[in-house]
């Protein structure tokens, strides 16, 4: 990875028929193991990769060309760094084909490279998937208003694994290949993770990166005290390529559920903190993933946030990397399902940063989900209402440019949860002409983007005076009077 580092994808692929009778024209469809993972067609030239998966060949050149790793149904991620003949397949398939009425025509090399260009083009717009907030089913008529808190959204459950997990390093010593004699010897790898010795520390945390990657049943017995306290030592190593492999071999680690507390609570925060601040450009990558994996536990949430690790988190957002600011920003979306992280996150300045990407249309999605949490809260609110957040949403829901309708619901949820401002919402919210754009969402948005809308509009239409009197709110004076008192923070 690091500066050169390529952009991978991951696309789960599921080969079921459409029907239990298959139609006469179906019955000679060739056996699904002479298919190809990636195209479903029937392989030609058949190879084996180094994680033991077969592709035709053709496949195999698109995705490395594109950058593109997918993940199979039993959620693995096949390894393209070799790439062997499968010469007893091939003949096998020959032999079908010859035996057989099956008749076509291998696909060629640009056909496949389209095929997986849509492929990423799909996945870009299906990343995101999360339910969204569950918010009060009803809104007072009355100026209590103010004093409600949004009920905290859920967790976004889809999206559990770091982006970096199981992509290749710059890093990776080829001649390093571990003895797989002793690759699960506990004691032999904290041996040489705890050597003296640099090329034994990297031996270590090499092999145990490889074990862990692959192997489940590796994680959890693997992720002992005694293991946690040597990777402890060699997180912050001044030499890039131990530095690099103990921080992925971390986040295979942590992507065994019962691992997460006992990582954190092994004192691993701390030194991921100091690298993701300063480490190796490809560690810092790996060091933002595993944050993001442990905040998914809910134990770990609080301390993650009072270690220290929301403001390196928010600096990363502006990373040179797009895993590291991908899973930057998701560590903040689960970190702030938290009361306490959400104020200090706002005491940061964090809600400057969120909005200045939503603004620019960056990674829009799941900031949305950031500033959403964000909103839940009186001091998130004031923030990001003082931040201009309300013109700014009301502007995104104007321009209809939105990458898929789970990142118009964000926006509109965000929006909702800013209606707890009160009267200050109300006069933002007129000026920014927000009853026009959210009667367009009554209209055509999704279930859950029509209710908040309705919801909002509701609250625009509420009487502050005696009821059936007009509303007497001077909407240019209150709007001037936040503008001054702003001015005097």
């Amino acid at each position: 990875m690091g500066n050169g580092a390529k952009q991978r994808w991951r696309f789960s692929f599921h080969w079921s028929p459409t029907h239990t009778k298959k139609p006469q024209h179906q019955k000679h469809l060739p056996p699904k193991e002479f298919l190809c993972p990636i195209t479903r067609t029937l392989m030609y030239d058949p190879v084996i990769v180094s994680s033991g998966h077969t592709f035709d060949r053709n496949s195999i050149e698109a995705c490395l060309s594109l950058s593109f790793s997918p993940t199979l149904p039993d959620g693995s991620v096949p390894d393209f760094t070799n790439i062997i003949p499968n010469l007893a397949l091939k003949s096998t398939i020959l032999n079908y084909i010859m035996s057989s009425s099956f008749r076509s025509k291998p696909l060629d090399s640009q056909s496949v490279i389209e095929l997986v260009k849509e492929m990423k083009l799909k996945i870009s717009t299906t990343t995101i998937a999360s339910e969204l907030t569950r918010w009060p089913s009803h809104l007072s008529s009355t100026s209590s208003l103010e004093s409600v808190t949004p009920t905290t959204p859920l967790p976004l459950t889809t999206t559990t694994r770091p982006s970096c997990y199981s992509s290749s390093s710059s890093s990776d010593v080829e001649t390093l290949t571990p003895n797989p004699t002793s690759e699960h010897n506990e004691n032999g790898i904290i041996a040489k993770i705890k050597s003296s010795l640099v090329h034994e520390q990297e031996e270590g945390v090499v092999s145990l990166r490889n074990i862990t990657r692959i192997g489940e049943s590796a994680r959890a017995d693997l992720c002992t005290p005694q293991l946690l306290s040597g990777i402890r030592s060699l997180i912050t190593s001044k030499y890039a390529s131990v530095q690099v492999n103990c921080v992925a071999a971390l986040v295979n680690l942590s992507l065994e559920k019962t691992n997460k507390v006992k990582i954190v609570r092994a004192g691993i925060v701390p030194p991921l903190i100091d690298v993701l601040r300063g480490g190796f450009p490809e560690a810092q990558e790996h060091a933002a993933g595993a944050l993001f994996s442990l905040s998914l536990d809910d134990q770990n949430k609080t301390a993650i946030g009072v270690l220290g690790a929301l403001q390196p988190l928010v600096h990363a957002l502006r990373s040179d990397s797009s895993r590291a600011r991908s899973d930057s920003t998701l560590a903040l979306y689960h970190l702030t399902l938290v009361e306490s992280n959400r104020v200090k996150l706002v005491k940061l300045g964090g809600v400057v940063v969120l909005l200045d990407m939503v603004g620019s249309g960056y990674m829009s999605a799941r900031v949305l989900l950031v500033l959403g949490n964000l909103a839940a809260s009186v001091e998130g609110r004031a923030a990001m209402l003082n931040g201009g957040a309300v013109g700014c949403f009301v502007d995104m829901l104007k321009r209809d440019e939105f990458d898929s309708e789970l990142t118009r619901e964000s926006c509109v949820a965000a929006l909702y949860g800013l209606s707890f401002g009160g009267l200050r919402f109300k006069g933002l919210a007129k000026e920014a002409g927000v009853e026009e754009v959210l009667q367009n969402v009554e209209e055509r948005g999704t279930a859950r983007a029509k209710a908040k809308a309705r919801r909002i509009l509701a609250f625009m239409r509420v009487k502050y005076e005696e009821e059936g009197e007009e509303e007497t709110v001077d909407w240019e004076e209150l709007l001037n009077s936040e503008e001054a008192s702003r001015t005097h923070l």
